[in-house]
C-alpha cells in the first residue's frame, strides 16, 4: 500500500485550515468570514506603458509564488482573449492590468519567469496569457490540487471557504469584462480573486504532502506548464448544439455554411458568434432547407428583429450549400482516430468490452480508495485505447509503455499498471 492509499484509508485524519471530509462538508470550524475588501484597497487599473514598467519592477523584486488569474468576456466577445489580468506577490501586492491597452506582457512574463505562478483552473486561463505574453515555467494549481486531494467542491470560492474560511464575492463572475471603465465592484471581485490565492495554495500542499499527494501534484503541474499549444480543432462547426438531428449531407452542408458565415461575422465585429445567430437557428435551417427569405423569415430564430439584409445574407449562406455538388458536401460524422465508441464494443469485439469493463471497475476502485476522481487517475481515453488494442504480450513493462505513449504521468503508470494487466490478463478477455 502506498503511503497515499494509507492515509486515505484513515478517514479521520484531518488538516490545518480544513480537509475534504467524506460527508462533503468543510472542517472550518465557525461561520465564515466574508471577505468584502483587499487588504490595500483596490489598486488602480495599469494601462499604459510607463505604470506598466514600475509594476514590472515591483513584481521581479517580490518574493516568493505570484497568484495570477485572468477575466475572459465569454458569452459577450468573439475568442477567448483577456481583458484584465490580476497578479499578487509578497513584497509587490496586487497588480490590476489592462491588456487591452496593455497587449504586450512579454516583459511581465519574462520578468516573473522564475518564479511559481499559482493559478485556478490554470488550463482556463494559460491560452489568452499565452497570447500576450506571459507562459510560465513552473505553476501550481489549485483547483487540480482539491482533485487531487479529495475535495468535492473545487471552485475557487469552495476551496477559499472550506480551507481558509473566508467567503468570496461570487457576483461578477459572468460579466462582459470587456466593459469599459471597468466598474469598481468588478474591481473589488477581481482583485480578491488573487488575495488569497497564495495562502490556498500553501494549503493546499501541506493537505497533499500530508496525503502523499504532493509528488502526484508537481508532476501534473509540471505537464500543464510544458504542455505545448492545443491544435485547431478540426471541423468546429460540427459541434453546434443539435447537431444529432442533422442527418442527410446537404443538411450538414448548409450547417456548415451558416456556421462559418456566422463566425466571419462574428469576428468581424467582435461579438460571440451566439448573439449573432444561436446554434438552434442554424439547425432549424439546415432541416428545412428553405427556399427563399420568407420561408426564413418563418422558422425559429430568423423572424423576430430581423432585418431583411440580415436575412438575405443567411438565405444566400443556405442557397449556397443548397448549390454545392455532392463531392463537396461534408460526410455524416468525423473519422474517429482511435477506438469506436464504448456502446459498440460488445458488437464489434466482446473480448475488448470485456477488457473494458474489468479495467473501468478496476480503476473506479482505486480512485475511490485513494480518494481523487476516476479522471485525475487515468483519463479515460487512455483506458479504452489501451483496451481496444492491448500490447501483443500483456506484462508490467508493455503496459508501462502504453501509459506512458498516451502520456500518463509517472505516478498515474505505477498506480494503475496493475489494474490494468490484471484487466487485460482476465480471462475471458
Amino acid at each position: 500500500m502506498t503511503d497515499a492509499q494509507d492515509t486515505a484509508a484513515d478517514s479521520s485524519l484531518r488538516t490545518t485550515g480544513g480537509t475534504p471530509p467524506d460527508d462533503a462538508g468543510s472542517s472550518v470550524t465557525g461561520a465564515p468570514t466574508p471577505l468584502l475588501e483587499p487588504r490595500e484597497g483596490i489598486p488602480p487599473v495599469i494601462a499604459d506603458a510607463a505604470s506598466l514598467t514600475e509594476v514590472i519592477s515591483a513584481f521581479a523584486a517580490g518574493s516568493g509564488p505570484v497568484a495570477v488569474d485572468a477575466e475572459r468576456a465569454s458569452g459577450y466577445r468573439y475568442g477567448q482573449r483577456a481583458y484584465l489580468v490580476q497578479l499578487r506577490r509578497e513584497g509587490a501586492g496586487t497588480a490590476l492590468i489592462d491588456p487591452v491597452a496593455c497587449p504586450d506582457l512579454s516583459g511581465l512574463g519574462a520578468a516573473l519567469s522564475g518564479a511559481e505562478w499559482d493559478l485556478h483552473a490554470a488550463t482556463q486561463d494559460l491560452p489568452c496569457l499565452r497570447e500576450i505574453g506571459m507562459i510560465p515555467t513552473r505553476l501550481f494549481d489549485t483547483e487540480l490540487a482539491g482533485r487531487l486531494a479529495g475535495f468535492p467542491r473545487v471552485g475557487l470560492g469552495a476551496m477559499v471557504e472550506g480551507v481558509l474560511g473566508y467567503v468570496l464575492e461570487k457576483g461578477h463572475s459572468a460579466v462582459d469584462w470587456s466593459t469599459r471603465p471597468l466598474p469598481e465592484p468588478w474591481l473589488r471581485y477581481a482583485a480578491l480573486d488573487v488575495e488569497l490565492l497564495v495562502d490556498l495554495r500553501d494549503a493546499l500542499e501541506k493537505e497533499l504532502d500530508r496525503q502523499g499527494k504532493l509528488e502526484w501534484a508537481l508532476q501534473e503541474f509540471d505537464a500543464i506548464a510544458t504542455a505545448p499549444p492545443a491544435e485547431p480543432r478540426k471541423d468546429p462547426w460540427r459541434r453546434t448544439s443539435g447537431m444529432h438531428k442533422v442527418r442527410r449531407r446537404r443538411q450538414l452542408g448548409v450547417v456548415r455554411e451558416l456556421w462559418e458565415t456566422r463566425d466571419r461575422i462574428a469576428q468581424r465585429r467582435d461579438v460571440s458568434p451566439g448573439k449573432v445567430l444561436s446554434d438552434a437557428a442554424i439547425v432549424e435551417a439546415a432541416l428545412s432547407l428553405p427556399a427563399n427569405v420568407h420561408a426564413l423569415a418563418a422558422l425559429n430564430g430568423f423572424g423576430h428583429r430581423m432585418g431583411r439584409r440580415q436575412l438575405e445574407q443567411w438565405q444566400a449562406a443556405v442557397d449556397r450549400a443548397k448549390a454545392l455538388p455532392d463531392t463537396a458536401l461534408p460526410q455524416p460524422g468525423q473519422p474517429v482516430a482511435g477506438p469506436p465508441p464504448p456502446r459498440a464494443w460488445a458488437d464489434k469485439d466482446p473480448a475488448a468490452a470485456a477488457r473494458l469493463s474489468s479495467a473501468r471497475a478496476g480503476v473506479t476502485a482505486l480512485a475511490e480508495q485513494l480518494n481523487l476522481p476516476q479522471e485525475n487517475l487515468v483519463a479515460p481515453d487512455t483506458v479504452r485505447r489501451i483496451c481496444w488494442e492491448p500490447p501483443k504480450a500483456v506484462d508490467t513493462d508493455s503496459v508501462e509503455a502504453a501509459l506512458t505513449g498516451y502520456g500518463a504521468r509517472p505516478w498515474q503508470v505505477a498506480l494503475v499498471t496493475p489494474v490494468l494487466v490484471k484487466a487485460l490478463s482476465a480471462k475471458g478477455a
